[in-house]
């Protein structure tokens, strides 16, 4: 029993000198700010406009991305064919 009591006067001691670490670091005062206020709003979260813009913005690179997608394709196609057909020359040296 007193070998128990031994290990466990060892783990709290050891949890906390960490947890006193913790406390001081940059992550332990963060943690202590937002414990006090409050979860607070990122301040570049925007405004309406700025959001409508953004998700414009992310509309218009995936119409992009979709638009390469199909090039891509194409000419993956195209090289099966000239493939299959044995048009391919030679590599060059």
């Amino acid at each position: 029993m007193e070998d128990i009591i031994a290990v466990f006067i060892l783990i709290v001691a050891v949890g906390g000198f960490f947890a006193w670490m913790i406390s001081l670091s940059p992550v332990g005062k963060a943690l202590a700010d937002r414990m006090r206020h409050g979860p607070v709003p990122r301040e570049g979260a925007g405004t309406a406009a700025e959001q409508a813009e953004l998700v414009e913005t992310v509309e218009q690179l995936r119409r992009e991305v979709a638009e390469l997608a199909e090039r891509v394709d194409f000419t993956e196609r195209l090289l099966g064919q000239q493939q299959s057909a044995g048009q391919l020359g030679k590599p060059r040296a």
